[in-house]
């Protein structure tokens, strides 16, 4: 865009159209800086003008917020968000941490650009080749129920649709709804390149998350089994431990008799929990070995209320914190993190009884089916006329709720895929120690380094239909733990299988996809290029600079 009506600013003009900067108290200072370049034509304010970019000074009285979106557009029409090449100096990148696609802007989102454009337009103004990398993620989770509340309102079900429908009916949502955070960025005068955007399903994006699954996979970083998980019954999914929100909530403590097998109607163990209609998983129950008021009931044996006399063992522990409570604990390994370790160091055996919708299931004998807080109700129902229940209490506990969905998350063991952690953490923390890696300020290496230093094994697969599809095939007919396919494709899955098994084999791709965070972790390196190595912009602009965040 050209300038129209271009003419020599005097210095009450300027005053005009910029009081703040032209202060009394500023002026001879600010004039002294740019009155020589003020005088060169191709840096002159300009007019208003009909296809003009600025307001006139002469009419506004304050400034003139109607201004700001062409202002803006002109910016980013002359390339000026772009890096400069020809500079020779060392670059100043970074890569926008992607919100999620079904954002809408609040203060966070306000804060992080602001920061991050601060520093890039003053490395900008230094000279220095910068790039500010935009993009947004799937929000896999996210999307996924946005769309699945807008069907409900059709009345249409997700599995009415079938998967590739479904898929199509989001990628639709997508691109009418998609572009609300981004377009509330650009107003916001964010000086991206936009002509690097990227969305984590981009398909030269989505090439570098199987790439990276097959690397960790090949190192022996990548495995499945089944473990203890954070499960959402409503999404019917895994959740990161980082997806759980846990908040202080007025609840109940109930206390309930478990009677001990071969005593007189007056030996029972008291326990004491918060989620009875887990009882049914109890595997064990636990005293601590110094407590001497149920020193003599370790190694016997402990009956089930409700299970028509199912025992378990009578055990000592000093995890058991005997002036916790009854001091007694019953042990749910399939239902409490804690109990799940415990049970793992014990050898004991792992019972669920609860189904991915959160209902109970034939574990629980009578109370099958029936919705998990349903079944508290009439558990204690029944414990009340069996005499089984002592009290109950007021109580508030720490309850784990899902970021998305709000509800209740159950711990849960189920068939999922990991990375193991500890040795990538160890780089991350060595980087640190090294001065690889600078934290500012220098008081938040503690939480860095003691996050790294105390992280599980990530739980990557969901059980959703938005994302990136695991590149896992099975093999129709053998056990999908043991016998399995890690490929780029389902052709060089089947040329692999066929290799292997026969030329009959039949193969299936695994139905979850990869944990969003998968594909953002590779959000600094995937965007400029990788894995191409060669890759232009890889070379030039990683690694990048900083990395702001909350």
């Amino acid at each position: 865009m050209a300038f129209s009506n271009a003419y020599l600013l005097s210095p009450s003009s300027l005053y005009k159209l910029n009081p703040v900067l032209f202060s009394a108290r500023r002026r001879s200072v600010a004039l002294s800086r740019f009155h020589l370049r003020i005088l060169k034509p191709r840096f002159v304010a300009v007019a208003a003008s009909e296809n003009g970019v600025f307001t006139s000074p002469e009419v506004a009285k304050s400034f003139d917020f109607t201004s700001e979106e062409r202002i803006y557009n002109w910016w980013d029409s002359q390339g000026y968000f772009k890096p400069n090449l020809d500079k020779g100096s060392e670059p100043f990148v970074v890569t926008m941490p992607p919100p999620n696609v079904t954002g809408s802007l609040h203060m966070g989102h306000a804060m992080f650009v602001t920061l991050e454009d601060i520093m890039i337009r003053y490395n900008r103004m230094k000279g220095r080749p910068t790039l500010w990398l935009p993009g947004t993620d799937h929000a896999g989770i996210a999307t996924q129920l946005v769309v699945e509340r807008m069907l409900a309102s059709e009345g249409i079900k997700r599995v009415d649709l079938g998967r590739e429908e479904f898929t199509k009916r989001v990628w639709e949502w997508k691109e009418k709804y998609g572009g609300t955070i981004t377009n509330q960025i650009r107003r916001l005068s964010a000086s991206c390149d936009w002509t690097r955007e990227h969305f984590t399903l981009d398909e030269q994006l989505s090439q570098a998350i199987i790439e990276a699954f097959i690397k960790l996979h090949e190192k022996g970083l990548i495995y499945q089994g089944s473990y203890m998980v954070n499960w959402s019954p409503n999404l019917q999914t895994a959740v990161s431990d980082l997806e759980v929100e846990y908040s202080e909530e007025p609840g109940t403590l109930y206390h309930i008799k478990y009677r001990v097998a071969g005593g007189s109607r007056s030996d029972f163990l008291t326990i004491a929990t918060t989620r009875p209609e887990t009882l049914f998983g109890d595997t064990a129950v636990a005293v601590n070995p110094e407590d001497e008021r149920y020193a003599k009931y370790i190694g016997k044996s402990a009956i089930v209320p409700m299970t028509f006399g199912r025992h378990v063992p009578i055990i000592a522990d000093k995890y058991v914190d005997k002036n916790f409570g009854t001091g007694v604990l019953k042990i749910s390994p399939g239902h409490d993190h804690n109990d799940y370790l415990l049970a793992r160091k014990l050898g004991l055996p792992i019972l669920n009884v609860m189904n991915k919708d959160g209902t109970l299931n034939k574990v629980a004998g009578l109370y099958s089916g029936l919705d998990r807080f349903e079944a508290r109700k009439k558990l204690w129902s029944e414990l009340e006329e069996t005499g089984l229940a002592v009290k109950k209490e007021a109580h508030t506990s720490r309850v784990p709720r899902s970021q998305r969905g709000g509800e209740i998350i159950e711990p849960l063991v189920s068939k999922q895929w990991f990375v193991t952690m500890d040795p990538l953490a160890e780089k991350a923390l060595e980087a640190v120690r090294k001065g690889e890696l600078t934290i500012m300020p220098e008081r938040f290496k503690k939480i860095y380094n003691h996050w790294l230093s105390n992280i599980k094994d990530w739980c990557i697969s969901r059980q959703l239909w938005w994302g990136h599809r695991i590149p896992v095939w099975y093999i129709v007919g053998k056990d999908c733990e043991e016998d399995y396919i890690v490929a780029r494709s389902n052709d060089e899955a089947l040329i692999k299988a066929q290799e292997k098994y026969g030329k009959n084999v039949e193969i299936y791709q695994d139905p979850d996809v990869l944990d969003t965070w998968f594909s953002s972790s590779l959000w600094p390196f995937s965007t400029l290029g990788w894995p191409d190595v060669s890759a232009e912009d890889l070379r030039r602009f990683y690694p990048t600079s900083v990395l702001e965040t909350g």
